[in-house]
């Protein structure tokens, strides 16, 4: 193995720990990695995060899955959002302004950022009461909280604000190429109010199946290279195995103190994006 190799192999890791906690991947470190640090080119460091994002779900799914973290029925009803939104944004693509979409999207995370502020000491969401459909649909759950040692059941709220933020965050990846795993938190925490432990764990079940069906894509077009995705995939998936269990010994405050810089940052960089701004 080369010390380039190793390099990526290190950050990789890294990258894969830090998106298995927060359920966002590792694809928001492993790309400006590359690039700015390594030199590779863009498209085929798309197309190694995207690699990235499926290490990440398989390593952390497994943990989540078996200890009954992450709630399936969620993931999946808010999986059609997505892949409908992805599917509009490829149709209207070139009818709005990218730019414009950038500045909403990213005045909407950091309005997401405030929101999570405001509960940042909070562990558990507090009474919480269920939405008809989530009732319908069976959408609520529990799990049990290995650092307060406790089941902790919960319901499932604003449904339809839930799964407004997912279509929108799919028209957005289908206009622009980026991931969404920020958006599947905050749909979950702040809208839907599920606890961040349970937002967390289904964000990385659902990006396995939308980094899956995207990397096809640039497998097929060859940007997906061999040399650089490998030790992005052994990397991410190591770290995202460790973070799993780091995760279920963290309390959720913790996690939100973790996750509300990532999500001003990226809220940030859409906005400088949008308005066109380069340092």
């Amino acid at each position: 193995m080369t010390i380039l190799a190793i390099k990526i192999l290190l950050i990789s890791i890294f990258a894969g720990g830090l998106g298995s906690i927060l359920g966002l991947g590792g694809g928001i470190i492993v790309t400006p990695a590359l690039t700015l640090l390594f030199g590779i080119d863009i498209q085929h460091a798309i197309g190694a995060s995207l690699i990235s994002v499926i290490a990440t779900s398989s390593g952390a799914a497994i943990a989540y899955l078996r200890d009954r973290i992450t709630n399936i029925r969620v993931g999946m009803f808010l999986e059609i959002a997505t892949t409908v939104g992805a599917i509009t944004g490829a149709i209207i693509s070139g009818l709005i302004p990218p730019s414009l979409l950038y500045i909403i999207f990213g005045v909407l995370l950091l309005y997401s950022a405030l929101a999570m502020i405001k509960k940042v000491k909070q562990e558990v969401p507090g009474e919480v009461v269920a939405h008809k459909l989530a009732q319908v649909l069976k959408l609520q759950g529990s799990y049990y909280d290995k650092t307060l040692q406790k089941q902790i059941p919960y319901n499932v709220s604003n449904v339809y604000g839930g799964f407004g933020v997912m279509y929108g965050a799919g028209v957005i990846s289908g206009l622009l190429g980026i991931g969404s795993g920020s958006f599947k938190v905050m749909a979950m925490d702040v809208f839907m109010k599920l606890p961040l432990k349970v937002s967390s764990a289904t964000s990385n079940f659902m990006m396995g199946v939308t980094g899956a069906a995207s990397a096809g894509i640039y497998l097929f077009r060859g940007d997906i290279h061999p040399a650089t995705a490998a030790p992005v995939a052994l990397g991410v998936l190591i770290g995202s195995t460790i973070g799993a269990r780091i995760m279920q010994r963290l309390k959720s405050k913790t996690i939100r103190k973790l996750f509300i810089p990532v999500l001003i940052y990226v809220a940030l960089e859409m906005i400088v994006q949008g308005l066109g701004v380069k340092f």
